[in-house]
């Protein structure tokens, strides 16, 4: 697709770029075109989008005293560049340029204006008070791809219900194993979109896609499950996530969300004096929702248990606290192979620290058995060996 280098130029982040990908692509139908002044404030108002639910108004605000300067001097008509990283990606013919309230924005997105809330402190820094819209088109492949890949799994494996799972996997412990497991028993193919955010916090995506996509290539049956990465961009950041998460996951073509009872979207509140949730909003976007219990370790049961089921008292759970868990690894400990997978950990502590032993190879001669062998052993290998060594019980 060709566009013109001698229009005005917006520059915009990758997570704008991708949020715009995903409406032009449909994704998060009946949303597909930036919204004017008038549509925009009826949208932040009524929290619905021509009948389905949508939580707050599709907008294009950039940052930028360039944009800025840029947004003033825009006429209907005009057709402006945009540009990513240096590169033209597309283009808008501008409709309408409306002044926005960036702080009423960042309300209708995550309910506080905080700058202590993650989102709102990543939001601030990004967005602008001059909004543009109009029809534009952008070139975004990762989307194609993955709606491709999508499609081409269905059609490969006849599956008539597709499950899907929105999964940051940070880390993926055994709880999220037995979600998927669960999810599975019930499907013929299951989706998982792996988030993928726009910051640095937690383990970095190549390492989450690894150590998931271990998992299933080595524990569960194949063409049954595919790994999509998600840009978990802000308009999903939000105290409305499911609900875009239900729509951006129908319009991928699967029938069922899958979520966990304690997911955090799910709380009740009260909505013009009457108790409500997510799936009061949820109703009249046709994909079911399907919540699975809490899991956790009970040192009775030993094993994985509803806490619906389970009848120890809490003192006997092990929870899959996943900031607890990370703690562990970014301090360079394994965890238990009751809260992690073996291969898993090995798998995330190698690609963390790379390098870590010297003379590898001798320690893992000195320390581990073997087939007598002189083989080059990896650091993966080396922490699947430490690990087995710690399961061992002849001496506990």
């Amino acid at each position: 697709m060709d566009f013109s280098k001698r229009n005005k130029s917006l520059h915009i982040d990758t997570e704008a770029l991708s949020t715009l990908a995903l409406a032009q692509a449909g994704l998060i139908s009946p949303v597909e075109k930036l919204m004017g002044k008038e549509e925009a404030k009826a949208v932040d108002k009524s929290k619905k989008y021509k009948g389905v639910p949508f939580p707050f108004s599709f907008i294009l605000a950039p940052k930028g005293k360039r944009n800025h300067k840029v947004l003033q001097s825009l006429k209907h008509a005009d057709i402006v560049s945009l540009v990513n990283n240096g590169d033209i990606i597309g283009e808008i013919t501008v409709d309408e340029i409306f002044d926005i309230n960036p702080e009423q924005r960042l309300n209708h997105i995550y309910g506080t204006a905080d700058s202590a809330h993650p989102g709102v402190r990543n939001t601030i820094a990004r967005l602008g008070s001059i909004a543009v819209s109009g029809q534009y088109s952008v070139v975004y492949p990762l989307l194609e791809d993955n709606i491709n890949r999508i499609k081409n799994m269905v059609t490969k494996t006849g599956a008539q219900h597709v499950s899907s799972m929105m999964l940051a996997a940070n880390p993926l412990n055994r709880a999220h194993e037995r979600m998927i497991r669960q999810t599975l028993s019930s499907s013929d193919l299951v989706v998982i979109f792996l988030r993928k955010p726009f910051t640095s916090e937690g383990l970095r995506y190549d390492i989450r896609h690894n150590a998931l996509n271990t998992f299933v290539d080595n524990f569960l049956p194949r063409n049954k499950v595919i790994i999509i990465p998600f840009e978990n961009s802000y308009i999903f950041a939000g105290y409305n996530e499911l609900i875009l998460d239900a729509l951006l996951v129908k319009n991928y073509g699967c029938d069922q969300l899958v979520i966990g009872k304690n997911h955090g979207g799910l709380g009740l509140y009260y909505d013009k004096n009457r108790l409500a949730s997510v799936f009061d909003h949820c109703q009249d976007i046709a994909i079911d929702i399907k919540t699975i219990d809490e899991y956790v370790y009970c040192d009775t049961c030993k094993t994985l248990v509803s806490t619906r089921t389970c009848p120890h008292g809490q003192h006997h759970h092990v929870h899959y606290h996943s900031e607890s868990i990370m703690k562990l690894i970014q301090s360079g400990l394994i965890p238990p192979s009751i809260l992690l997978r073996k291969e898993v950990s090995a798998n995330i502590l190698a690609a963390l620290f790379p390098e870590r032993f010297e003379n590898l190879q001798e320690m893992h001669y000195s320390l581990m058995p073997g087939s007598g062998l002189l083989e080059q052993q990896s650091e993966e290998q080396f922490y699947l060996k430490l690990i087995e060594l710690y399961q061992t019980s002849s001496l506990t």
